[in-house]
């Protein structure tokens, strides 16, 4: 068990959660975590937070993020909605995007919207809050950095990658797809390297009881917001148990080949020990939907417990997905296994001080 494990914190009543990433992987963990904001019983969130990247710049937002010269909306809308109650009309608006032959084909109303509200209120982070307090949201959004920043990818064969979508791909939306390949990335940088995290951030790192890296891309979801150097120094600092929820299959471009280990390393090399769980998938997917995945050259994340434990890291297993045409991660089962994972390493500190 590692110190971090050891020297967690809790206050109660309820805790306070920040999660870190990007993607569709973090707005479906702030959808299971939601329902517990402010909850009766044990477990109880006081307070949840979200730190979201800002480096894509493929479809809406990378249209907007051009033409307006402001940071990506998508995934801090997608946050937005999913910490919106589901029924409101507001959060189904936020989502609706438009397939009309016109200008505005391939927008979602909710990166407009945003984009008019950065205008103004004068700044993407002003933006952010105003629009959860019209949806109400039941949590805290933190734009990762607001400086404009892109990511450079150095690859195994000494070329380098500019831009989100020149690393993944272009394997955007929310179904796997063959991309084309490029050879295995070594090094993920920002550009600029000095980009500052927002004050907020920080400050929910500092105050965190449990802090939750991931689901998502690896190199475009969540390391873009490690290699900001003040946030990896945060993280490391952090009182809280860090998890880190690695994902269930291998992505093209990114992961190819990937073990569990792989995504482990990868994290430690660019922001230094800053895990001290990590969530694994413990059902494997039905055959018919690994064969799916086959046909992409994608396949599930093996593991190697010993290499795992051999990085400072505690494995840990959970019943984590959900099963359609595709596997994701179920959001209420993923915010059950959190709580376990708190329940049996979390709360170490908090019994030692009861005794």
């Amino acid at each position: 068990m590692t110190a971090s494990i050891q020297s967690a914190a809790v206050q109660a009543p309820g805790l306070n959660i920040v999660a870190i990433g990007g993607g569709t992987g973090l707005s479906t963990l702030l959808r299971g975590l939601k329902r517990y904001v402010d909850a009766e019983g044990a477990r109880s969130i006081r307070s949840l937070g979200a730190i979201v990247t800002v480096t894509d710049e493929g479809g809406s937002s990378g249209v907007l993020r051009k033409e307006f010269g402001m940071l990506p909306p998508g995934d801090i809308r997608n946050c937005i909605v999913a910490l919106a109650e589901e029924e409101q009309l507001l959060s189904q608006l936020f989502s609706y995007r438009f397939d009309t032959d016109s200008a505005l084909k391939g927008h979602s109303l909710g990166n407009l919207l945003l984009t008019a509200m950065t205008e103004i209120t004068g700044s993407f982070d002003n933006a952010v809050l105003a629009a959860s307090e019209v949806l109400a949201i039941r949590g805290e959004i933190y734009p990762s950095t607001l400086t404009d920043v892109r990511l450079r990818a150095t690859l195994e064969d000494g070329s380098q990658l500019i831009g989100e979508v020149e690393i993944s791909g272009s394997a955007i939306g929310e179904e796997p797809r063959t991309v084309g390949r490029h050879a295995r990335i070594t090094q993920l940088a920002i550009d600029p390297p000095e980009a500052e995290p927002t004050v907020r951030a920080l400050e929910a790192l500092a105050e965190a009881d449990l802090i939750i890296i991931g689901p998502g891309s690896l190199y475009t979801s969540v390391l873009p917001n490690l290699v900001i150097t003040r946030l990896a120094d945060a993280l490391r600092k952090a009182r809280a148990l860090r998890v880190y929820v690695c994902n269930v299959m291998t992505q093209p471009n990114e992961t190819d080949s990937y073990s569990a280990q792989d995504h482990l390393q990868a994290i430690v090399e660019h922001a230094g020990l800053v895990v001290d769980v990590m969530v694994m998938n413990g059902r494997r997917p039905n055959d018919s939907i690994i064969e799916t995945y086959a046909a992409m050259n994608q396949q599930p994340v093996q593991f190697d417990l010993d290499a795992i434990r051999a990085l400072g890291v505690t494995p840990f297993f959970g019943d984590i997905i959900a099963e359609g045409n595709f596997v994701r991660h179920d959001p209420n089962a993923l915010a059950q296994t959190i709580f376990q994972i708190y329940d049996r390493y979390g709360r170490t500190l908090e019994r030692m001080r009861r005794d």
